[in-house]
């Protein structure tokens, strides 16, 4: 291959078609190249290898390439933020349908006070909003974004309470302290849907390692039985498990397929999905013998019309598991152990 070429797709995975002609390439020979299949064209004059492509497994690494190819061909002065900048951080969050690269177009600081702007076009939505200190802007893999509070912060003024909590959830988790959430509050006194914001904050748990395990704790919670214990752990006879979530002696799993599928995949799994399972249940069997009830949660069950029948579910077995156990867990002070540590920055 072309070294120039070579070298703009070991940098960005990408190529600009005028990129591509500044190598040697005449246009006829870019177009033979998309229409072959061997590069694709990922928005108008911006490719990719397909090779490449082929490799990316989830909604967010296809959408960070996205987001990559709008920025190769903005003029714009900006930062990444919203969905794209919590791409870059690498924090789970809940995609859209239909996904927008989000761009922040900073305010100069001797503009007069306006409303908040956002423009729309081509798939890129540009927020003309400030950004100061408080937001912690800085670069990540040699992108500039905003940081983690504020990222999650407007995601949930701008999409609303369940995706805001889900960031907010994993901002906290990689590290993010409340001061930076107060900090960027602050800021954000009088922008649209604040509130929003502040209720996400209001609602959130480091404990959640993902946005189905956020959404869990947010079904159990509007079972009006109070707020659950996230990372709940027990400790005995050099075995140790945590659980996602605890309300009384009820324990609450939320399962995705990513635990099951292998890594290869796209999952976490090193071993086929028989022996995962297998593991599963002699772990869930270890738990119950601690005289617990147990209850499992997917997709379905926290997201979508499944809900309400997923509640009425966990309603009649947590009653199940106070008839027979109680719900004080005080013989298990012995045995409980602090939940994991959160992952750091």
């Amino acid at each position: 291959m072309n070294p120039m070429l070579e070298g703009a797709f070991r940098r960005h995975h990408l190529i600009t078609r005028a990129a591509a002609r500044a190598a040697g390439l005449a246009p006829q020979a870019i177009d033979r190249l998309v229409r072959d299949g061997d590069w694709v064209a990922v928005r108008r004059g911006v490719y990719a290898e397909r090779a490449y492509v082929a490799t990316l497994a989830t909604r967010a690494e296809r959408q960070r390439l996205r987001d990559d190819a709008a920025c190769l061909t903005t003029r714009v002065r900006h930062v990444r933020s919203h969905d794209s900048a919590a791409i870059v951080w690498g924090l789970p969050i809940l995609l859209p349908k239909v996904s927008w690269t989000h761009l922040t177009v900073p305010v100069p600081p001797d503009a007069p006070p306006a409303p908040q702007r956002t423009r729309r076009r081509h798939g890129v939505k540009h927020h003309r909003a400030p950004y100061g200190p408080a937001d912690l802007p800085t670069v990540v893999d040699g992108i500039g974004v905003l940081g983690r509070a504020r990222t999650a912060l407007d995601i949930a003024r701008d999409r609303g309470l369940l995706p805001g909590v889900v960031t907010v959830d994993a901002a906290l988790h990689a590290g993010s302290g409340p001061a930076e959430f107060t900090a960027v509050l602050d800021r954000m006194r009088n922008w649209p849907h604040v509130t929003i914001a502040r209720q996400a904050v209001d609602l959130a748990d480091a404990g959640a390692e993902s946005w189905g395990e956020t959404l869990a704790r947010l079904l159990v919670e509007s079972l009006g039985r109070g707020r659950p214990e996230t990372q709940f752990g027990l400790s005995r006879e050099g075995r140790t498990a945590f659980v996602d979530l605890r309300l009384g002696r009820h324990l609450i799993e939320f399962d995705g397929q990513v635990k099951y599928r292998r890594r290869e995949a796209g999952g976490l799994a090193d071993r086929p999905a028989e022996d995962v399972v297998w593991e599963e249940k002699k772990r869930q069997d270890w738990l119950c013998g601690f005289k617990l009830g147990m209850s499992r949660l997917t997709v379905a069950d926290v997201l979508g019309p499944g809900r309400e029948a997923a509640a009425a579910r966990l309603e009649r077995e947590l009653a199940d598991t106070d008839a027979r156990f109680g719900t004080s867990i005080e013989d298990l002070s012995p045995y409980v152990v602090r939940r994991r540590a959160r992952r750091t920055a």
